[in-house]
């Protein structure tokens, strides 16, 4: 079982971290969001949940869709960031029905190309070598946006600590996920639930072009571009993210 932190009461909101973090990235949004049930779990391998099942967006899916059951959750908003999003798709294959709204944040639906696949398999090779250092130094350069970078050094140092910490085999299996998962492009016309399309202005790994062209392909999808934020606003800029959050949470419930 996936280990979760569950705060709060009210409709719920299940947050799906990203690469190479766990739910530790959600913690703004947990805290900030009252009258709401916020679930924040580790996918399997990733911070404090237990290894084991086969490194595939499938499989991530299918182990949140138990983590509700065991929490005797019906519906929730759905919020995925980066690997988050990838995840929120396959959910959306997998349990639809559960889907009351969707939050996609500085993600893609398109798959990797070959040269995207042949780069996970370089990290994956350093990572089983070096651990969790080799992700940060791959990651670190790229995560976060230039205000970031400039403006909170110290807390850079943190992040890396944090993703540091991180177990190889779950950095592993999630890079083969990644790797391994499907074009999703073709599920964005049928989203029929109030959805947020959500970016940071200074993303590097899923720029705004790919976000404004996401958002387009969903109907009735709302765009958020959060200046001098990079690929994690929740931590970057997170009383912007809060705030979109609670616009989408208001067309929802």
């Amino acid at each position: 079982m996936l280990t979760c932190e569950v705060v709060g009461q009210g409709p719920a909101i299940l947050f799906v971290h990203g690469f190479p973090l766990d739910r530790w990235m959600w913690h703004p949004q947990v805290a900030a969001l009252d009258g709401y049930r916020r679930i924040a779990p580790d996918l399997p391998g990733l911070g404090e949940s237990p290894a084991g099942g086969p490194g595939t967006m499938a499989f991530y899916a299918s182990e949140l869709g138990r983590c509700l059951d065991h929490l005797g959750v019906g519906s929730v908003v759905l919020c995925g960031l980066s690997m988050g999003g990838y995840v929120a798709f396959e959910c959306l294959r997998q349990w639809p029905e559960r889907v009351a709204g969707l939050a996609l944040m500085d993600t893609r639906a398109d798959p990797d190309t070959e040269e995207g696949r042949q780069g996970r398999d370089r990290l994956i090779a350093e990572v089983r070598a070096r651990g969790a250092a080799a992700a940060a130094d791959a990651m670190m350069p790229r995560l976060v946006g230039a205000t970031t970078s400039a403006s909170r050094p110290a807390w850079l140092s943190e992040l890396r600590q944090r993703i540091e910490r991180t177990p190889t085999a779950g950095l592993v299996a999630a890079l083969e996920a990644m790797k391994g998962r499907p074009d999703s492009r073709p599920l964005l016309g049928t989203i029929s639930v109030p959805t947020l399309v959500l970016v940071g202005a200074e993303d590097v790994i899923t720029p705004p072009s790919l976000a404004e062209a996401m958002a387009r392909g969903i109907p009735g999808a709302s765009l958020v571009v959060v200046p001098g934020s990079g690929h994690l606003p929740t931590l970057e800029q997170p009383e912007a993210v809060t705030e979109a959050l609670r616009s989408l949470l208001r067309r929802v419930v």
